[in-house]
């Protein structure tokens, strides 16, 4: 990557006609710069959706978000399995259509402490990562920061499992960060503070290769309720930006407001106004 895209979290809403053929004609001509499929039902997309994908991934830039199913702590194998399987899922298509990276909710506690949850994730991915490099499929694998205490994904948890995996790197969610602490992580210090701790753990490379959301988001006592317009919520939109220019990222960054395309050429704008 040689410079940080905005991408819309699925089609443009204004997409016309409805169809990966209209997302991309939108995406050109608001001069965005691609977008995250959305395989948070499951992993399907139709042979004529995944040409139309696969021949704009040289244009634009192609992430993905897995199944929204997915629970590596889980207290039933099953569960585990098919929760490894999507993941993988995930990543062979994604792969197959040029994405750049893939993310997903990892996990959730179950009850259980820090550590015993950060192994279990571990050995988990270890079976992922394994299957990827047999079947030689190169693509960043991205667990997300996550917007409630119950699950698993603080900023730290996501970033001591890169360091244990070369193809694992954090997807950074700012308004996950900002819903799960109730308000913190919403200064210019706060995610000069993020960007900063995952240079200095990661290298440069977490920086250079950066998958991060963005939206508004309404939380309370227990985290994220639900996301919405960034006019409409106090994420600071406009200090991330300053930060990241600071620090040069490049990468993706992914608009999941629920106008999407509106605060993606928001944030991208302003982002270049700097």
């Amino acid at each position: 990557m040689d410079k940080l895209n905005f991408l819309t979290a699925g089609m443009p809403l204004s997409s016309d006609p409805a169809n990966y053929e209209g997302a991309f004609k939108t995406l050109e001509d608001m001069n965005l710069d691609g977008l995250e499929l959305e395989f948070v039902r499951g992993v399907r997309m139709a042979k004529s959706s995944f040409d139309i994908v696969k021949a704009n991934s040289d244009k634009f830039v192609i992430t993905a978000h897995g199944p929204f199913y997915i629970n590596l702590n889980s207290q039933e194998p099953d569960k585990i399995e098919a929760s490894i399987k999507r993941i993988i899922e995930t990543a062979q298509m994604s792969s197959a259509v040029g994405a750049y990276s893939i993310t997903y909710h990892a996990a959730f506690y179950m009850g259980e402490s820090k550590d015993e949850v950060f192994e279990k994730v571990v050995k988990r991915t270890a079976e992922i990562i394994s299957v990827l490099e047999d079947e030689n499929i190169d693509i960043w694998v991205r667990p997300e920061t996550t917007g409630k205490g119950t699950q698993w994904g603080d900023i730290d948890e996501i970033i001591n499992l890169s360091k244990e995996f070369k193809q694992v790197l954090p997807c950074v969610d700012f308004s996950h960060l900002h819903a799960r602490s109730c308000g913190e992580f919403n200064t210019y210090d706060e995610f000069c503070l993020i960007l900063e701790k995952m240079e200095k753990s990661l290298g440069r490379r977490a920086l250079d290769n950066f998958h991060g959301h963005l939206a508004g988001i309404d939380y309370g006592a227990k985290g994220e309720k639900k996301h919405l317009n960034l006019t409409d919520s106090d994420m600071n939109y406009k200090d991330l930006m300053k930060a990241l220019k600071k620090f040069d990222v490049k990468g993706a960054l992914v608009c999941e407001s629920p106008n999407i395309e509106t605060d993606c050429k928001l944030i991208k704008e302003y982002y270049l106004s700097l």
